[in-house]
């Protein structure tokens, strides 16, 4: 006798076999049965855009590109600017606090106040809510914009891109030297601390990889300082080196063995953070000699000749 069936080869129906083979304990069944909320979402957070200065983004088509050009429509910072120019009340918060006592219009691009909530003592028609706004993260390797954010969190009231780079007075020429001035940033001391204490215990070739790992990592504000402060230490190794190959221990210490040096802590660089030299150091590698800054130049060969 034959017996035959009709079936799919892959009737293997994950969903069905989950819902079935799935135990429900007690304690669940009750809270089902009770009617109790499974789910819920409190308070309302609202995203908060972060970006420089004309660096939104932008959607257009080719009819109307150079029109968006022209005139990009607002964002939730823009808006936020706009709002403490325009608003007493607005300019006494922070952007973080924004979204507890306004609302954004998607369609106009811009806040208004909230209409019900708790009444704001001495500020007529301002009401508050639970509401929290986020600001999204960046990274410190994205460094004016990653310091733009930290003037967002940290200033009341700016009216423009321009406002949050002026520190009493004064218009800096980067939001990191505005952070510097409103003492926003950490000094070096803890990094020149730790290479103190590696100069005392470390060869040349350990210290070279510590500051190559402070400098990738760390985010110094003044990474040539440190340097110019332990750079003979860094390289003593390759002073030591030359000095036996030309049988000549009266060899001071030049640049091109400081030139020497960089290339090593560049070799380090590009194994941690996939950059050279002169993008970990960024603008302050800028007042650094045109030997250092451009290590590649010099062959090696010329040390050891």
């Amino acid at each position: 006798m034959a017996v035959f069936g009709i079936a799919s080869e892959n009737a293997n129906d994950e969903n069905s076999n989950f819902q079935m083979g799935r135990y429900v304990s007690t304690n669940e069944a009750l809270w089902r049965l009770l009617s109790f909320q499974i789910h819920e979402r409190y308070p309302t957070v609202v995203h908060l855009a972060v970006h420089l200065e004309n660096g939104q983004r932008v959607y257009f088509t080719e009819a109307n590109a150079a029109q968006r050009a022209e005139r990009p429509p607002s964002t939730i910072l823009t808006s936020f600017f706009a709002m403490c120019e325009a608003d007493p009340f607005a300019a006494t918060l922070m952007y973080v606090e924004m979204p507890k006592y306004y609302t954004w219009n998607q369609s106009t691009k811009k806040f208004q106040r909230r209409k019900q909530g708790t009444p704001v003592p001495d500020w007529p028609q301002v009401f508050s809510t639970d509401a929290l706004g986020r600001m999204y993260t960046i990274h410190p390797r994205n460094d004016e914009c990653f310091y733009l954010r930290l003037l967002l969190v940290n200033v009341r009231g700016p009216k423009s891109f321009a406002h949050l780079k002026t520190v009493n007075g004064y218009q800096c020429q980067t939001y990191r030297e505005a952070c510097q001035l409103l003492g926003l940033l950490e000094n070096d001391s803890h990094w020149d601390l730790t290479l103190a204490d590696s100069v005392v215990s470390s060869n040349a070739y350990q210290i070279r990889t510590l500051f190559a790992i402070i400098i990738t990592t760390c985010f110094p504000s003044q990474p040539i300082q440190l340097w110019n402060k332990y750079k003979d230490d860094i390289c003593e190794d390759i002073l030591h080196r030359l000095r036996i190959q030309t049988n000549n221990p009266d060899i001071q210490i030049t640049d091109e063995i400081y030139n020497e040096g960089l290339i090593l802590i560049e070799d380090q660089c590009l194994t941690i953070a996939n950059k050279l030299l002169i993008e970990v150091w960024n603008d302050c590698a800028k007042s650094i000699d045109a030997r250092c800054i451009q290590p590649r130049i010099k062959s090696r060969a010329a040390i050891q000749c």
